[in-house]
């Protein structure tokens, strides 16, 4: 079973916004899912932030 982390790229590393309950050397794999927003550029006339909301929206069920 694996774990979903947030993290932010910043010089040339991936740093979660939390402490991580791994093994220092322990490997990862790591996906790095292409964003809604830049599968539907050119497509939709809706603003980034609209179809990032529609997103957040539908994840979260609301």
């Amino acid at each position: 079973m694996g774990i979903k982390v947030k993290a932010r790229y910043e010089n040339e590393m991936l740093k979660p916004f939390g402490k991580l309950d791994l093994e220092a050397g322990e490997e990862v794999e790591i996906e790095v899912p292409i964003s809604m927003v830049e599968k539907t550029y050119a497509v939709s006339k809706l603003s980034d932030e609209i179809i990032e909301e529609i997103i957040e929206t539908t994840e979260n069920g609301k």
